[in-house]
């Protein structure tokens, strides 16, 4: 029997109403793709990068060495090189990865295989779930293919790749080579596979745990509601102005239009975005997001488009683009507002035809994305002033949602700055848990031009200066606790009762709602603040 000729209806047993699955004679499950994709985030976010990548080849390695062994006496094969092979196509039967064999040279010890993968199920979920990556990321496959070579060739084979999907090239590149062949990186290729190295790693792993274990005995668990987008996704929105946002969010994720979300820097605009990939129909596909104001000019169009090799100096190989990258998925372009002229009329092409050029190239390749838009900007101001395409301003702008500041959501400070802290206090290693009363004052006084993100950068600092267990005015920066935000822009000028209205619900906050005091520090009657109070909760606005 050849490779060739491995057919999943017989490599695979079942029963048609359930029960125990059989590959090549031995046990079996079916692990949903997602599901390993979550895995690996959990294994980056608590033990890193390298640890999770041990973790991972040593478990394909284990795969691949128990499915190596599973298969050699489970088929009558013409010989052994066609049992030795025979892993390349039980990647595709497995639904792991196409697998595209590069013929060898047999002399060649340096090439002992190599492989061009495509569809790799590995890089879509790591671009799914933590994004670009800067090194490939196909570490179970690669250990699934160093597992098998070895145990039929009974010496230790280490396969590497040498480019990946998640990097953004076009398909991943395999390469596996004797482990006294690798040279001067032998030590490096072969630290992924040794025993040592996964023993550490676990320990690693036990290690996190027991902290994290510590940390949460003290917490007290949050009831969240399956049918609030806000909850599933891990969002913090008890104001009715973000609560607003979100469920406009969840609805127009259902289908596919362009959405443009604008809003102050520093609002949570990407948070927006990713809960429209989340709650659609592409929540399989990539989450690919850019920055267009923090690419340089000269690089933006390759990023975003792609090129081939030789178009321009330096571009030595063919690479996709993030348009390509997040086929099936969403593209966020963040700060949008700062694409050149020439490229506002490629991107709007692309949105109007869903199909894209790469750089240096003459045909036309077809996409599937959903783009999510943002800025900080005025675009309407920006089509006046002749900056920003009308036509691209009108094909982004199908559904527009406006984040609202943090100041216009005072309901969601507290609870965002408790986050924080607690995040911030993991990983600094502060004492601190909680905020006092007077420090709460401050937070709800401050108006937070810098939004969430300037919140978030408060609350580390106060972390840091924290010397217990609860953090107090003196904590913060001198700008935060004296109410002194930075000037960002000329003063507007207002109308006489806005500022009146502005200062007097101000010092209520201040005040903890006390409106007695707050009527002695403004030295009118308790009767006149009362009716102003009134007159303000008429219009709309929260007085308590």
């Amino acid at each position: 029997m050849k490779a060739a000729s491995l057919d999943l209806r017989e490599v695979l047993e079942f029963q048609p109403n359930g029960g125990i699955l059989r590959f090549a004679g031995e046990r079996a499950v079916i692990l949903d793709a997602v599901a390993m994709g979550l895995l690996r985030k959990q294994l980056i976010e608590t033990i890193g990068l390298s640890g999770a990548r041990s973790v991972l080849t040593r478990f394909g390695y284990a795969h691949g060495w128990r499915t190596a062994e599973a298969m050699k006496d489970a088929f009558p094969w013409d010989n052994e090189r066609e049992w030795k092979i025979a892993g390349g196509r039980l990647h595709r039967l497995q639904g792991l990865v196409l697998f595209e064999p590069i013929a060898t040279l047999p002399d060649d010890p340096n090439r002992f295989a190599e492989a061009v993968w495509h569809e790799s199920y590995e890089a879509e979920q790591h671009l799914l779930h933590v994004g670009k990556a800067d090194s490939p990321v196909c570490w179970t496959l690669t250990g699934f293919a160093s597992g098998y070579l070895s145990y039929c060739n009974q010496t230790a084979i280490y396969c590497i790749e040498e480019r990946c999907v998640a990097q953004g090239h076009a398909t991943c590149l395999m390469i596996g080579r004797k482990r006294e062949n690798w040279g001067e990186i032998a030590h490096e290729v072969a630290s992924y596979y040794e025993q040592d190295c996964l023993n550490a790693s676990l320990q690693s792993v036990a290690t996190q745990l027991k902290q994290i274990e510590q940390k949460l005995r003290g917490t007290i668990p949050v009831k969240t509601s399956v049918d609030d987008p806000a909850a599933r996704h891990g969002i913090v929105a008890n104001s009715a102005p973000l609560r607003r946002v979100v469920m406009q969010a969840a609805r127009v994720a259902q289908v596919d239009s362009t959405v443009l979300v604008t809003g102050e820097s520093g609002v949570g605009k990407e948070v927006i975005a990713k809960l429209i990939h989340a709650e659609s129909g592409r929540t399989t596909g990539p989450f690919v997001a850019v920055n267009c104001g923090a690419v340089p000019e000269n690089l933006l169009e390759s990023e975003l488009f792609g090129h081939v090799r030789g178009s321009f100096t330096g571009a030595t190989r063919d690479r996709i683009g993030l348009f390509e990258a997040a086929n099936r998925g969403t593209l966020f372009l963040d700060e949008v507002g700062e694409l050149p002229g020439h490229l506002q009329v490629k991107l709007l092409r692309t949105l109007q035809e869903r199909e894209v050029r790469r750089v240096g190239e003459n045909r036309v390749r077809p996409i599937d994305v959903r783009v999510v838009a943002a800025t900080n900007r005025d675009l309407a101001a920006e089509v006046e002033e002749g900056r920003f395409r009308q036509d691209l301003y009108y094909r982004l702008r199908v559904v527009e949602l406006t984040v609202p500041p943090l100041r216009e959501r005072r309901d969601d400070i507290l609870p965002l700055s408790r986050l924080f802290l607690a995040t911030s206090s993991a990983k600094l290693k502060s004492q601190a848990k909680s905020f006092s009363v007077d420090a709460i004052r401050i937070l709800h006084a401050y108006d937070w031009p810098g939004n969430v993100r300037e919140l978030e950068n408060v609350i580390e600092h106060a972390a840091i200066f924290a010397t217990n267990t609860q953090v107090v005015p003196d904590d913060f920066p001198d700008s935060v606790r004296h109410g002194i935000a930075p000037t960002i822009a000329p003063i507007t000028p207002r109308a006489l009762e806005d500022v009146e209205r502005d200062h007097i619900l101000g010092v209520l906050r201040l005040n903890g709602g006390n409106r007695t005091k707050t009527a002695d520090v403004l030295q009118i009657g308790i009767a006149t603040l009362f009716r102003k109070l009134k007159t303000y909760s008429e219009m709309g606005f929260p007085v308590d």
